[in-house]
């Protein structure tokens, strides 16, 4: 496989996304990540004609497999890295912090020492957050001035400071992306998006948190992939990415349009609850660096979007409503 991509994290909703789009753009791809491959109602890649020729798996976790992936990595000598690898939710992380610091700053460290001697290897990218800006207040541009307000964006901002150190100091080719509110077919059932869509077809309350006035982007999986792979080819080593529309809305506007697609009033559905520990207001991203340098542009509104995420969860409906539909941490 020797020059293909390296993508971890590959069962996440956002990395098996990214696999079935370097697959349809003719590219091998090696994919890890620390659990088993999920049903494949959550694996887009396998609806992709002869996937098994151009896609390769392995379970590997890297808190604790770091030296079989380096075997790995030597074996099949993959010329790009991406890594959508994280301990992810933000509430979360109160409850055990070490273990998001544990995964999203000591392993990465560790792999990233490991990756920085490789002479095949061209890029490395690495998915990070918006969290690490804390609210914005106005379009924010790409830099590195942090503000956490959480335990997981402090991890993730502290893994971005170390990895601009390792450009500074070994030329290690990193580039960042940090895009908006990911969304689409396939995506986790406790993300809201999906949650609130089974939640309207089974007549479940969901809970909205703070009632939903924080501003967001939400952009389509699809426009996410086909970004990541430009910044993965032509992105310039050590600059970061946004990726996002140019459209924002409340969490609670984005749930309001679900219930007149399904149907359900939007009373009869959301159930208001207390808003989370550190929950950011707003995160606004600025996009000319992406648009302007690597000629991308969102392609799917939100409308089409939600279509789309709705006919996915309708035709998987009887088997979604066996899915854990809460998140289940493990560390």
């Amino acid at each position: 496989m020797t020059g293909g991509f390296l993508v971890i994290g590959s069962n996440s909703f956002s990395g098996a996304h990214f696999v079935r789009h370097l697959i349809e753009e003719g590219h091998q791809v090696l994919g890890v990540s620390r659990s088993a491959e999920p049903d494949d109602v959550f694996l887009p890649y396998k609806s992709v004609p002869a996937w098994e020729q151009q896609f390769w798996f392995e379970q590997i976790d890297l808190n604790q497999d770091l030296d079989r992936l380096m075997d790995l990595i030597h074996s099949h000598r993959p010329s790009h890295v991406v890594n959508f690898a994280a301990q992810g939710m933000v509430a979360q992380s109160w409850d055990v912090p070490e273990h998001w610091y544990q995964t999203n700053v000591v392993a990465q460290v560790r792999l990233h020492d490991r990756l920085r001697q490789l002479d095949f290897l061209e890029k490395y990218v690495h998915v990070s957050t918006p969290e690490v800006y804390g609210s914005t207040d106005g379009l924010v541009a790409e830099n590195f001035e942090f503000a956490p307000s959480t335990p997981y964006a402090v991890s993730r901002a502290a893994c971005d400071l170390h990895l601009l150190t390792f450009y500074e100091a070994y030329g290690f080719p990193v580039v960042f992306t940090r895009a908006a509110n990911v969304y689409g077919p396939g995506q986790q059932l406790y993300r809201i998006i999906p949650r609130a869509m089974l939640f309207a077809k089974t007549g479940k309350k969901l809970q909205l948190h703070g009632g939903g006035h924080s501003i967001r982007s939400f952009i389509h999986i699809e426009d996410v992939a086909e970004a990541t792979r430009r910044i993965a080819i032509d992105g310039t080593p050590g600059s970061a990415y946004h990726v996002s529309t140019r459209s924002t809305l409340s969490i609670r506007e984005v749930v309001d349009q679900i219930c007149q697609m399904t149907g359900v009033p939007f009373d009869d559905l959301v159930e208001v609850t207390h808003d989370r520990l550190g929950k950011d207001e707003a995160y606004l991203l600025d996009t000319t660096r992406l648009r302007d340098d690597l000629g991308w542009s969102d392609r799917i509104d939100l409308r089409q979007g939600l279509a789309e995420t709705l006919d996915w969860l309708e035709g998987n409906l009887s088997l979604l409503e066996q899915h854990p539909h809460d998140y289940r941490h493990r560390q």
